[in-house]
């Protein structure tokens, strides 16, 4: 049974003094139930995110928060002793019987953040410093979990980049053609058909395994009020293991066009190469110690190739009958899949510029 929500219910069984006085949602977000709660301690407030993990998607939670668990102790202690420590990574407060995330009477996971105050997220990248500032904040991310010592990190969402596994899905909804929709897409499916050859491309690179977020969105970042540094990275649910191009390959695909993902208008789709040169300096000032050499000449490629993926995912959903994403108009996912490819393609035009400066800034 699922009874209404009530949060002020849930953070009693959190650690936390002091009274509550407000408790609200919070955020964008339209995966997990966000809260924003504030408690008054020694006359002061004090605040917290409260958040419900969302079951339909991730059916181990326990798992997912193992992981973020792991994840947050680890990155604690390795931003140890620099200015401004406790705002750099997310803070688990613990329950009153010690654990790090409640079970309600329903079986639902939620769990409790200590809020990171002069800090703020944006849907929108406005310039390249910010760029530049979410590349190196990832990288460092990356970075700071090499040194994560085993077992293996759970598999939160199996499978979530394996690009040829999702290329078969596509090919399996082109020949079901459940909502009788393949002969109005022609023109999409064959430039899908086209690019099969690059799937594997990755995979077939025998890269390391490193630990990845696996959702590096802009707003997925908190930059500093004052000085917008790339402060703390956040949305820990997809951390696991993977490769490192996945990361940098969604910040291309997220923060490089100046048009929305679902955008109509494709004219106003394309790589802005200097929002690219920025990613790409960011994110090599910290991860560039760590990465191999094949995993720096590849990241153009990697772009190219989770744009080429999302779209795919976008296609395969809109034949289907848009059973997965969320959709707010008739051809919704249909218009997002021209948009990564009209995306895929702006990289293919620039491809070989691309690659040029991946190798001036290595030499």
């Amino acid at each position: 049974m699922n009874r209404k929500l009530d949060p002020a219910a849930v953070l009693r069984q959190f650690e936390i003094p002091g009274e509550l006085t407000a408790v609200a949602p919070y955020g964008s977000g339209h995966i997990n139930d966000t809260f924003c709660a504030a408690f008054s301690q020694a006359g002061q407030a004090v605040r917290v995110i409260l958040q419900r993990i969302n079951g339909n998607i991730f059916k181990r939670p326990d798992a997912l928060m193992e992981n973020i668990q792991r994840v947050t102790a680890h990155l604690a202690a390795q931003v140890a002793g620099q200015p401004d420590a406790d705002r750099r990574v997310l803070t688990l407060i613990p329950t009153r019987d010690g654990r790090a995330w409640h079970v309600d009477a329903d079986g639902a996971y939620w769990r409790l953040y200590r809020f990171i105050e002069r800090a703020s997220t944006f849907d929108a990248v406005t310039s390249t410093e910010q760029a530049y500032q979410a590349a190196r904040a990832f990288g460092e991310f990356q970075r700071h979990l090499v040194t994560l010592p085993a077992p293996r990190l759970h598999d939160t969402i199996p499978g979530f980049h394996h690009t040829p596994g999702r290329f078969a899905a596509l090919e399996q909804a082109i020949a079901a053609d459940a909502a009788n929709r393949a002969q109005s897409v022609a023109a999409e499916i064959r430039f899908a058909l086209a690019r099969k050859g690059i799937t594997s491309v990755l995979l077939d690179a025998q890269l390391p395994e490193r630990i990845t977020h696996n959702d590096t969105k802009f707003n997925n970042v908190l930059l500093d009020d004052s000085t917008g540094e790339g402060l703390c990275v956040i949305d820990l649910d997809t951390v696991m293991p993977g490769l490192a191009l996945y990361d940098f390959g969604d910040m291309v695909r997220t923060t490089t066009s100046p048009a929305a993902e679902d955008e109509r208008d494709l004219a106003k789709v394309h790589l802005q190469f200097p929002m690219f040169e920025a990613l790409v300096r960011g994110y090599l000032a910290t991860a560039g110690g760590f990465l191999t050499s094949e995993e720096k000449r590849l990241l153009p490629f990697a772009g190219k190739l989770i744009t080429f993926e999302i779209g795919l995912r976008f296609l395969t959903d809109y034949l289907a009958g848009d059973t997965y994403f969320k959709v707010h108009r008739e051809g919704h996912n249909l218009d997002r899949a021209r948009t990564q490819f009209k995306l895929v393609q702006s990289i293919e035009e620039q491809e070989e510029e691309m690659n040029r400066l991946v190798d001036s800034i290595e030499r």
